[in-house]
């Protein structure tokens, strides 16, 4: 699914209401074997160029929900039902309840150790490019500085008619639909379903992994693509990969031949509340 979750904000930017803090991911629950976690903080420790792909699991923790799974509905409706150009066209005022309701939700929402300990790596590192599936916003409200939202934000908006583009953090939206200053209707920030990613922004991602030492894959099973696609080039480019998921994905998993443990080149751990960074 294109279309996560995003928030403005950057806490350690002019404005901000969220100080820095010294992130420091400790394992929580069941994890693979100590011999994982041990190689992951080996691998991180000597890279000098790290990629991270995230998605709507690091966000769990949150409270955001990820709409899968029986608890996915809204009013009755998937979100694959909402989150369409056909179903805007149809009906702009319901998908527009659908994402004010989720903004108000989101708002509310705060980074967990997760976001700060990214924050806490990317200053460490002097190559580091934080790729999302989510359209939170938790990763600029944690202070991350380099962000590629490959789905869009939720807190921006786009007019259809002069196509400007805005953000919008109201929660929730006076009028809905919203509109633009020239008069024309506005959409959601997001890439929906059946919407090509951005392509500027997509090239940037596939460098980052293509030049990357380790890839960390976190809150996400990667396998929908075109972003699954980016733990196949790094792994072309001869990177380390280090999966970080609240359970095995077994057949799923990015590393199906092994799915406890470590590899080689590949590590999964389970169940992290953050990255064993330092």
């Amino acid at each position: 699914m294109h279309d996560t979750y995003a928030q403005p904000a950057h806490p350690e930017r002019p404005g901000s209401v969220y100080p820095r803090r010294r992130a420091r991911w400790q394992p929580g629950g069941r994890l693979a074997d100590n011999s994982a976690v041990d190689q992951a903080r080996e691998w991180i420790k000597k890279a000098s160029k790290i990629a991270v792909l995230t998605g709507a699991g690091i966000s769990a923790e949150s409270g955001i929900p990820t709409f899968r799974g029986d608890g996915g509905l809204w009013k009755d409706h998937k979100p694959e039902e909402l989150a369409t150009p056909e179903a805007f066209l149809r009906d702009p005022r319901l998908v527009w309840e659908w994402y004010d309701w989720r903004r108000q939700a989101i708002a509310t929402a705060k980074p967990n150790p997760a976001h700060f300990a990214l924050v806490e790596l990317e200053c460490q590192k002097p190559h580091f490019t934080l790729v999302t599936q989510n359209v939170d916003g938790l990763h600029d409200r944690a202070g991350s500085g380099r962000v590629l939202k490959l789905h869009g934000d939720i807190w921006r908006l786009r007019c259809l008619e002069c196509r400007s583009d805005w953000p919008d953090q109201r929660a929730p939206l006076p009028k809905l639909p919203p509109h633009c200053r020239c008069g024309g209707m506005a959409r959601p920030g997001v890439v929906w379903f059946g919407e090509p990613l951005p392509a500027g922004m997509w090239l940037e991602a596939e460098h980052a992994a293509g030049d990357a030492e380790v890839l960390l894959v976190i809150g996400t099973s990667a396998v929908v693509h075109p972003a699954a696609s980016l733990v196949t080039v790094a792994r072309a480019a001869k990177a380390k990969v280090i999966e970080v998921n609240v359970a095995s994905m077994g057949p799923r998993s990015i590393d199906r031949g092994n799915r406890d443990g470590a590899t080689r080149d590949h590590v999964q751990l389970y169940r992290f509340n953050g990255a064993a960074i330092d």
